[in-house]
């Protein structure tokens, strides 16, 4: 089986043919040939304005199976993301049973170990999500758990935080913790600032995740080890972070893409497509966001994709759940807000954060590319969508650059 790219732009910083457009054959899984023009291929795919990238990758991803297939299944699930240009993922672990044991980490590796998709299954870090008593973070580790989080579940109890930081440095493990202090929040269903408070919804202060970051920091800083803080939100967060990997700590972060795109005056009309946890939080947050992004102190962006079922989304702005969709739109919304080659960038070569091997475009190199036109602007609709659940906060935005697919190996997945 091979493949033939006609006319590819290749954005891959890595790479010696960073910006070149090239022919490129792809044969039994591993590029063969990139040239100035080859002939050939039992699949040619030619397409207007075609850019490539290493495959994308996203550290946040949700699905529903077990126990939520009416949310996603795994085999739709990693359609949906191949069709949105991602080749690798990491698999929250908020499912039923939660994925907490060595045995749930091998099922969802067993039903996805093929040439696909690059999946790779967070484990919880306490049994049952109950933030009390450590899940079997080893026996996880050894089934293939790439990380351990209790997914959007904040450690209240700073000692089982520091207990779990320890344990995991014995092999090599990552601890993900999830920026909130529940008692600062209660139940707050928005963040708090002028409009919000204008507008009569209860606010979460920025507060609530700035001073878990901090007290997170400082057990980090007693512990060692690695540590990886999701969907950070504040300006004040992106200070904290800053400092501390000025102080040599190891961590890492990410921001969630809606919160580079959004911010909480969209909430005027009480539509709960921007319900999310974190909240939207103000324009400053916002703009302080993408300027960590450029500068580097952001490691990393997710979809943060969590599907959600219909009749628990279309309720009041209090009832519904937090969540939305986002691989389908990830690229169109970052290619909007920076330019392509650091879009590009931010979607393929953060793997490394976590030890993983960032994949390169050379020849011998094993195919794992997305295709995409950076400059076609459109309408984001229903019909972008593939994913079971259609929780989507970035409907009716005007976005640009439309993904073609993904190359894996040897399967490719067209959009």
């Amino acid at each position: 089986m091979s493949i033939l790219l006609k006319s590819a732009t290749i954005l891959d910083s890595d790479s010696q043919y960073h910006k070149q457009t090239k022919d490129i054959l792809i044969k039994d899984g591993f590029i063969e040939n990139i040239a100035d023009e080859i002939n050939g291929g039992d699949q040619i795919i030619d397409k207007k304005n075609l850019y490539i990238s290493c495959g994308f990758f996203d550290s946040s991803v949700s699905f529903g199976e077990p126990g939520f297939e009416e949310r996603e299944t795994l085999e739709n699930g990693v359609a949906t993301a191949r069709k949105s240009g991602f080749t690798s993922i990491f698999l929250n672990p908020n499912l039923n049973p939660i994925t907490d044991r060595n045995s749930g980490v091998k099922f969802l590796k067993q039903q996805t170990n093929s040439k696909e998709i690059d999946l790779h299954p967070i484990g919880a870090m306490t049994k049952g999500f109950d933030g009390k008593n450590l899940a079997e973070l080893f026996d996880m580790a050894n089934g293939g758990a790439i990380a351990f989080y209790d997914f959007k579940k904040p450690i209240q109890n700073g000692n089982l935080l520091k207990i779990a930081l320890q344990y995991v440095q014995s092999f090599g493990g990552l601890i993900f913790s999830f920026p909130l202090d529940q008692n600062i929040a209660g139940q707050a269903q928005v963040n708090e600032d002028e409009f919000t408070t204008y507008i009569g919804l209860k606010g979460m202060p920025a507060l609530a995740e700035e001073i878990q970051i901090a007290r997170d920091l400082n057990i980090l800083t007693y512990t060692g080890g690695k540590l990886h803080i999701p969907n950070i939100s504040t300006q004040k967060s992106v200070e904290l972070i800053k400092k501390a990997k000025n102080d040599g700590l190891n961590v890492t972060c990410s921001v969630a893409i809606h919160h580079l795109f959004f911010n909480s005056n969209v909430l005027g009309e009480f539509d709960s497509r921007y319900k999310v946890l974190p909240p939207l939080r103000t324009e400053a947050d916002q703009l302080a966001l993408v300027e960590a992004v450029q500068n580097g102190i952001i490691d990393m962006v997710t979809a943060d994709h969590e599907p959600m079922n219909e009749e628990f989304k279309t309720l009041e702005f209090e009832n519904a759940s937090f969540g939305s969709i986002g691989l389908e739109s990830a690229f169109g919304v970052l290619n909007t807000i920076f330019d392509k080659e650091l879009t590009a960038e931010l979607l393929s070569k953060t793997k490394s954060k976590f030890g993983l091997k960032n994949s390169k475009i050379e020849i011998g190199a094993e195919a794992d590319l997305s295709l995409f036109n950076p400059e076609l602007t459109y309408n984001f609709k229903d019909s972008h969508i593939f994913s079971k659940s259609k929780n989507s906060m970035f409907l009716g935005e005007e976005l640009k650059g439309k993904v073609y697919g993904s190359i894996y190996k040897d399967s490719f997945y067209e959009n």
